[in-house]
């Protein structure tokens, strides 16, 4: 795979140019001088002269070798004992270091200069190309070994030196062979990648040709596995698509066949009788006498007839036209105008269904609509979701209506305000039905902590009115009685003042209407309701604004 990348990135990556071949190193001359036979050769004197016994018993012969040039410069004394010596001593030492001597002397001196020249040559080359740092040459490994080569190149130069001093010992040099046979094998292996690059290089379009085709065997090898475990898997799946595509025919022809057995049983059951009778019955029973819905001629519509069989299109209200409209639709909805949706599911909107209707009909209405939101509740019929739009207050509060509903909408109904602040509409929601009773709306006044000083007279004075006057008809100055010194001092002022600001419009020049006796003067009247016995209706109206009423202080 990463041969098959870097090929990649060389044939297909910019348009590659060829390279020159690494310089190959020849060695031949270098390894031949490990191999000269003076290396092992004892190079010593003539055996057969005199004075061969005693040098080679001493075994000094490089030492004699080295005084002898200290002798002859010192014409024939001792260099040593400083004796004069005689012409056959001198005659000793020439015989003794003959010519074979001399000229294995040259040859190791020969020896450790070509060596030395020749290593040089070879260690140059090596820098020379690792310098050039070809891109297909392993450059790190290259210097290893050459930092391997330098090493013995160096200590066989030291042993070759010391050869030429003392002839006589046999020097081993450190062997070349196996470090010059690696670093031919890495410029070899380089030089092959080399011919290889610029044989591409010269034939770029059929090496990319075949690269893609090894790129492609080697992800077929790579996938075999994969692909076989597909095949195998391809060939299920197919076999469990066919049976499901057989089973989902016949089950959509045995669908088909259900459907227009339906669609039979519906055309013998559809027929606008039973609505004609329904509406009826709720007309009667709604006081509507003076007109009733009856089958038209054609069996499939209907018609308005007085109770003489007159027609009574022409002669109804605009208020008898709407209900019937809007009992036809509550009918609709319940079944089909055809014989081919009675079982199909639905979304009801009823747009302003009270538009020109009295208070009773209005009543009627929201009450069918009721009936519609509890059957939709408990999952009977088709109607999924109902909306209701409308401009009248009344019929919302009406048809809104829930005992079960606590301060908040319920988890499957919504309240939403239309407006119209400009050219186009804006749906607001809102957490809770905000439409709410006159009544409520006076509690709601007490509850607000920012409450008006000055509207908080009129707000408190109605309370007191609609719930103990009008609806129980208990006297104002009769609540006071039930108090006692302070208390009912601060409650014949609280009904005095709530007198009094139902009919004047207090200006500020002349009243001073603080907080702190509008304080004093709600705690009163939350003690109003404890002490009639009405503390559980107060605390009601209150909810979580109520606080447990403490003792009263004396207004300012």
């Amino acid at each position: 795979m990463a041969e098959l990348e870097s090929k990649a990135a060389s044939v297909f990556g910019p348009t590659p140019t060829a390279e020159a071949p690494v310089p190959s190193v020849d060695a031949a001359k270098l390894l031949a001088h490990e191999a000269d036979p003076i290396l092992k050769k004892r190079v010593i004197g003539k055996e057969d002269v005199d004075i061969a016994a005693m040098i080679k018993k001493l075994g000094n012969s490089d030492w004699v070798r080295t005084g002898r040039a200290f002798y002859d410069a010192n014409e024939g004394t001792c260099p040593f004992c400083q004796q004069s010596t005689s012409e056959a001593f001198a005659q000793s030492l020439n015989e003794y270091f003959d010519e074979t001597f001399e000229s294995d002397s040259k040859a190791i001196d020969d020896l450790a200069t070509n060596y030395a020249a020749e290593a040089t040559r070879i260690q140059q080359a090596l820098s020379s190309i690792i310098a050039s740092a070809s891109q297909f040459l392993d450059v790190e490994k290259l210097k290893a070994e050459k930092e391997l080569l330098d090493v013995r190149i160096t200590l066989n130069n030291q042993r070759l030196a010391g050869r030429k001093k003392e002839a006589s010992q046999v020097v081993e040099t450190e062997s070349l062979s196996n470090v010059i046979a690696a670093i031919k094998t890495l410029i070899d292996t380089a030089n092959t990648q080399v011919a290889a690059h610029n044989k591409m290089v010269a034939n770029l379009a059929t090496e990319r040709t075949t690269l893609a085709a090894q790129v492609w065997k080697f992800v077929l090898e790579e996938l075999n596995a994969d692909l076989t475990e597909f095949e195998t898997a391809k060939d299920g799946l197919d076999k469990a698509i066919s049976a499901m595509t057989t089973q989902i025919e016949n089950a959509t022809s045995d669908r088909d066949k259900k459907a227009a057995a339906i669609r039979e049983l519906e055309k013998q059951t559809t027929t606008i009788q039973p609505t004609i009778d329904a509406i009826n019955e709720l007309l009667s029973s709604f006081g509507f006498h003076g007109f009733k819905l009856a089958k038209a001629a054609s069996g499939s519509s209907y018609k308005l007839v007085r109770a003489d069989g007159s027609d009574a299109k022409a002669t109804l209200s605009e208020g008898e036209k709407t209900f019937v409209t809007f009992l036809y639709f509550y009918h609709l909805i319940r079944g089909s105008d055809s014989d081919s949706g009675m079982t199909t599911d639905r979304i009801v909107v009823f747009d302003d269904p009270v538009s020109s209707l009295d208070s009773d009909i209005l009543f009627i209405v929201g009450s069918l609509i009721k009936g519609l939101f509890d059957e939709m509740r408990a999952g009977k019929g088709h109607i999924k979701q109902i909306f209701v739009l409308t401009h009248n207050v009344y019929f919302h509060k009406e048809v809104t209506y829930n005992p079960r509903r606590q301060d908040v909408a319920m988890k499957e109904e919504s309240f939403w305000i239309v407006r119209k602040p400009r050219p186009f509409s804006r749906v607001d929601k809102r957490p809770t039905n905000l439409i709410k009773t006159s009544y409520e709306l006076l509690w709601a006044e007490v509850r607000t902590p920012e409450r008006s000083n000055l509207a908080i007279q009129n707000t408190l004075r109605r309370i007191l009115e609609n719930y103990f006057k009008i609806l129980g008809g208990i006297d104002l100055d009769k609540l006071c009685a039930m108090f006692d010194g302070e208390e009912k001092f601060i409650c014949k002022s609280l009904c005095s003042w709530v007198h009094d600001g139902s009919h004047y419009a207090h200006d500020d020049l002349y009243v001073s209407i603080d907080d702190s006796m509008v304080d004093s003067y709600l705690k009163v009247f939350g003690a109003i309701f404890d002490k009639s016995g009405h503390i559980s209706h107060y605390k009601m109206m209150m909810g979580d604004a109520y606080v447990e009423n403490a003792s009263l202080a004396t207004p300012a």
